[in-house]
């Protein structure tokens, strides 16, 4: 990260996030807009690091599913290619007449061992074959129980479904300025209750001539609502108790600003407290812009349309 000048604030930081203070040891965002924190950890052997059940939890459903499929394919030709070392011959029931036919038998035997199906026509009757397909049987056992097991967590695992705007905005607020940015539930018949919400800042700071960064926690319009059926505005009056009172945009930049937004709610559904992160980084802040309401009366005039597909729309001013 640039230093850029020096910018001084005599507001006392009130904030310890996790991160240190050192501006020549950090690089990037803080926190990713995913809310993932942008860290990669060294140092230590990847199978000490490395966590296959967290990671499968985590990972995003089209990567998950294209994982079991290849683990599926991999083991079964695995066993495939270990069979057709043995030979034909350790089999019983087999048809085929050309090589790719009985590599397709082998492969067919193959997954239904290792899924426990067993059709029954192909039948091991060597004693290596036989060895061989206990082995696979014992290994889908297992491996379906896996399956089953992440397929569960991940389906059970608490989610916020929240969705924030991708921008901040420093817009006009009573007599002064403010900084705000939106977010929504976007899934039908979900409501979060007791939803509370808490902004800290990140920005470099001039410390006994060396430049550091200190974190603020921002003081709010509201830190909690009731419920959130509809979307929620995020304010924060910029005023002289405001690290960025007087801030231009220029100054946004040069301090490298950096906005951590953490929203924690009580889920009905799943009986459970959902989290869900983001930042905002000196780029992704608007002067001057202010954001468009995003719902309306319907026809009719007897329900409140709201527009998910607006929740990024603002107008300058």
């Amino acid at each position: 990260m640039a230093l850029g000048k020096r910018i001084s604030i005599s507001l006392k930081s009130n904030e310890d996030t996790g991160f240190g203070s050192s501006t020549t040891n950090v690089g990037g965002r803080f926190i990713n807009k995913d809310g993932s924190f942008n860290i990669r950890k060294e140092g230590v052997a990847i199978w000490d690091r490395f966590s296959i059940f967290h990671t499968m939890l985590n990972l995003p459903r089209w990567k998950f599913i294209t994982i079991v499929i290849l683990f599926y394919l991999a083991v079964n030709l695995l066993f495939t290619f270990v069979y057709l070392m043995m030979g034909p011959g350790q089999f019983l029931g087999m048809i085929a007449k050309t090589r790719w036919q009985v590599f397709k038998e082998i492969y067919f035997f193959s997954t239904e061992t290792f899924t426990t199906v067993g059709y029954g026509r192909v039948n091991p009757i060597g004693d290596g074959a036989n060895f061989v397909a206990s082995i696979e049987a014992i290994s889908g056992f297992l491996s379906l129980a896996i399956a089953t097991g992440l397929l569960y967590g991940r389906f059970s695992k608490p989610k916020a479904f929240v969705v924030f705007s991708d921008l901040a905005l420093i817009s006009p607020y009573q007599d002064k300025k403010a900084l705000m940015f939106r977010f929504v539930s976007y899934k039908d018949n979900h409501v979060l209750t007791d939803v509370e919400v808490k902004v800290t800042t990140g920005l470099q700071v001039q410390e006994n001539g060396n430049m550091v960064y200190k974190f603020y926690s921002l003081s709010l319009e509201r830190t909690r609502i009731d419920s959130l059926p509809m979307n929620f505005t995020v304010v924060h009056p910029i005023d002289d108790a405001s690290p960025f009172f007087g801030f231009t945009e220029e100054d946004m930049k040069v301090a490298d600003v950096e906005l951590y937004v953490l929203v924690r709610a009580f889920d009905d559904v799943y009986s459970n407290i959902v989290l869900k992160r983001t930042s905002y980084t000196y780029q992704e802040i608007k002067f001057d812009a202010k954001f468009i309401p995003m719902y309306k009366e319907s026809g009719d005039g007897d329900t409140t349309i709201l527009e998910l597909d607006k929740l990024n729309e603002y107008k300058t001013v």
